[in-house]
């Protein structure tokens, strides 16, 4: 006869399932995510238009995702979810990294992970809009991040570009306001929420390429392509997807930490790689930016 099995102790915690997975979509987030601000610099470097890239980016992701859930047995979004993953493929990828992917011509990459840190300073003001408004180190955290944004565009980095300056303005709010709103609008369940937004992404970014006259003067270069298929795998497939697991399963403020660690990467990443560099105002701007975030962050955990 067979030992009985073992109860668990009194005061054992048993494994969560999804701990691992908690644990690698952080990790996807908070260095993977920080690497695609280099390869969007590599491929729009490389011949892609802002907007081809980031509809071919999208488009090719949203169809592979969506294609391996059908096989697998996942059903069709209903007329709700897809209308909800449009909205949302608007503000977190069309307004959002579109946004940040225009703006790439013409700033350094660590300058624009810098200032999209700031999405922690941005969904703080809309969860106070939708009933939940900051407490007193909430408040102070906004008053820092938003003098160090400040501070970043009266400094060389971003000034005399005005169409930087809004792009990178942008894609913070409708990043911020997108993941704050996304709990309040129908989803498809799991991965395939993620499937039907960048599906309706790319479709708005290709519409928006043929507005502006998009089009490949040449052939991308191969390390434009290699940046492409960098950014279609681990930025699309792998980080953003554990981006809308977060969302679903935890805490806001936990799922937008990110921004602690995307601006470091980036700056590192642009600097060692890119050979790109960062002003003294721009030094400052950032410690002011993550401080506040780190505040934020704390206020509301």
């Amino acid at each position: 006869m067979p030992p009985p099995a073992a109860q668990p102790t009194a005061g054992a915690t048993l494994p969560d399932p999804r701990r691992a997975q908690l644990i690698f979509s952080l990790f996807a987030l908070y260095v993977i995510w920080g690497s695609t601000y280099l390869a969007i610099h590599f491929a729009l470097e490389g011949g892609f238009p802002p907007l081809v890239l980031a509809g071919v980016r999208y488009g090719l992701a949203g169809a592979v995702l969506y294609a391996f859930l059908r096989l697998r047995g996942h059903a069709n979004p209903s007329a709700r979810q897809w209308l909800g993953g449009a909205v949302l493929g608007l503000l977190l990828l069309t307004l959002g990294n579109g946004s940040v992917v225009v703006a790439q011509q013409w700033v350094p990459s660590g300058v624009a992970a810098l200032v999209v840190g700031s999405v922690p300073l941005w969904a703080a003001l809309f969860s106070g809009l939708l009933g939940q408004w900051p407490g007193r180190a909430e408040r102070w955290g906004l008053a820092i991040g938003f003098c160090g944004l400040i501070v970043l565009n009266l400094g060389s980095d971003l000034r005399g570009n005005s169409w930087a300056t809004f792009a990178l303005l942008l894609a913070p709010v409708s990043w911020a306001f997108g993941s704050v709103w996304s709990r309040r609008l129908p989803q498809a369940p799991g991965l395939m929420s993620s499937a039907t937004q960048m599906l309706c992404a790319s479709v708005l970014f290709f519409l928006g390429s043929m507005v502006k006259g998009e089009h490949l003067a040449a052939l991308p270069t191969p390390r434009a392509l290699l940046a492409l298929g960098y950014l279609i795998t681990f930025g699309s497939l792998v980080a953003f997807s554990a981006y809308g697991f977060l969302l679903r399963n935890t805490r806001p403020s936990l799922a937008m930490s990110y921004a602690y660690v995307n601006p470091v990467v980036a700056v590192l990443l642009g600097v060692a790689l890119a050979g790109e560099s960062m002003s003294p105002t721009g030094m400052v701007a950032m410690g002011a930016i993550l401080g506040s975030v780190v505040l934020l962050t704390r206020a509301r955990g």
